[in-house]
């Protein structure tokens, strides 16, 4: 895969990193939205194919992208298609600091260290491009000004930032409203982002995958912890 195109993880942590603070917003559930993103641009570059809520390798050749490539090896090594929110809700616990540490290799952002209070040092990460930022900004804000279907790339970011809680962060206060609406509207332009999209909610929301085995029974159970 080159790098004459960003991949949609590295759009989507660049579109949570704020300028400001040199931080990303929604650092909780940007893990989250990052792993579904990864599964977004493996389908996208014919490795992995959806069946329903689940995911299957179908061509485990490399793309040339460290961060996906060792993505799509743990899929492989499962041997089975895996459900995507098992997958999204797996332990991969750093998926946030491992793409900023690779975007930072790839020269997209620049990492500034300072200190918290004096004393405890961090490292604040800089766009080295605004206008590539403000690029990917500007093709959410002409699918929901114009109405228009985007592209599938650019409905499943826009479905992933809807997912993950992003929308505030793009489009804050009152005066935003309607565009974080219409933002969420544009899940339904991509199905397989759709697709992540839920499953990252439903991680989020706690809601376990069916158990494979007795799978009757354990309806039950699953109806009940979504209603509550």
């Amino acid at each position: 895969m080159g790098r004459s195109r960003r991949t949609v993880p590295e759009e989507l942590l660049l579109l949570a990193l704020d300028p400001a603070t040199g931080t990303t917003a929604q650092p909780q559930t940007l893990d989250l939205g990052l792993a579904g993103a990864q599964l977004v641009e493996l389908a996208m570059a014919g490795r992995i194919v959806p069946d329903g809520d689940r995911i299957t390798v179908v061509n485990p050749r490399p793309t040339g992208d460290p961060t996906l490539d060792h993505a799509l090896e743990l899929l492989r090594r499962r041997g089975s298609a895996v459900r995507a929110v098992q997958w999204i809700g797996g332990p991969r616990l750093g998926l946030r600091q491992t793409y900023l540490a690779h975007l930072e290799r790839c020269a997209m952002v620049k990492a500034v260290p300072g200190q918290v209070c004096g004393v405890l040092p961090t490292t604040r990460y800089q766009a080295s491009d605004d206008c590539t930022n403000a690029a990917i900004k500007e093709r959410l804000d002409t699918a929901i000004r114009t109405g228009v279907p985007p592209d599938p790339r650019t409905a499943a970011l826009a479905a992933l930032a809807h997912a993950v809680g992003l929308g505030k962060h793009l489009y804050p206060g009152n005066e935003g409203r309607s565009s974080r609406s219409r933002l969420r509207d544009l899940i339904r332009y991509d199905p397989l982002g759709g697709m992540v999209a839920h499953a990252v909610m439903d991680v989020q929301n706690g809601l376990p995958a069916p158990r494979r085995t007795s799978p009757t029974p354990a309806r039950g159970p699953v109806l009940r912890a979504a209603a509550s």
